[in-house]
């Protein structure tokens, strides 16, 4: 499987214990499967230092755990994740699965607030493309990824990114209030 990881260093040796804890998946060394999506979300400290990180990984002999959607279990796994609780999978060396998709609420806090319930954000986290997340958990995962080469993503791309976010994250919003109430809104305005 090629994966890629963007970021300001070249990223040869991964380390499984730099995350946030409390990410989608727990904690973990995050890379996605679409070279595309990766470097939409690369961001510019100065001129040419965003690197896209290019790795393969074996998945012979690996325990592998594949969210397929974004439905009750995968919802279910990042709120718990996401609220610091112990990470029920941490058994397994890979999570292969979406992201969640809130780039403009902080749709569990919402939850956790009670203003909306589980199905509702559940609907709203459905709203979008879906895109894949793969993250390495083990030392076992480790040694299987296998670092390739890098490149150093030119300026003008990641500009162009950037507008193309800005519309997605538009569009995103506009739906998501198309399926709150307008109680909610109110609230949340």
């Amino acid at each position: 499987m090629n994966l890629y990881h963007v970021g300001f260093n070249i990223i040869e040796e991964i380390e499984l214990n730099y995350g946030r804890k409390n990410a989608d998946f727990g904690q973990g060394f995050y890379l996605s499967s679409n070279y595309e999506f990766s470097t939409k979300w690369a961001k510019i400290r100065k001129e040419n230092d965003t690197i896209i990180n290019k790795y393969f990984l074996n998945t012979d002999d690996l325990k592998i755990l594949e969210f397929k959607s974004r439905d009750e279990k995968w919802f279910e796994y990042i709120f718990k994740n996401r609220n610091g609780h112990n990470d029920i999978y941490k058994d397994y060396d890979v999570i292969i699965g979406p992201i969640a998709n809130d780039t403009i609420f902080d749709l569990y806090g919402i939850v956790t607030s009670g203003l909306i319930d589980n199905n509702l954000a559940l609907k709203i986290l459905n709203v979008g493309p879906l895109y894949i997340q793969v993250v390495i958990k083990t030392e076992k995962a480790k040694s299987n990824l296998k670092f390739i080469d890098y490149e150093i993503l030119d300026k003008k791309i990641i500009e162009n990114n950037k507008n193309e976010i800005k519309i997605f994250e538009e569009e995103y919003q506009n739906l998501v209030f198309s399926l709150l109430d307008d109680d909610i809104i109110d609230m949340l305005s």
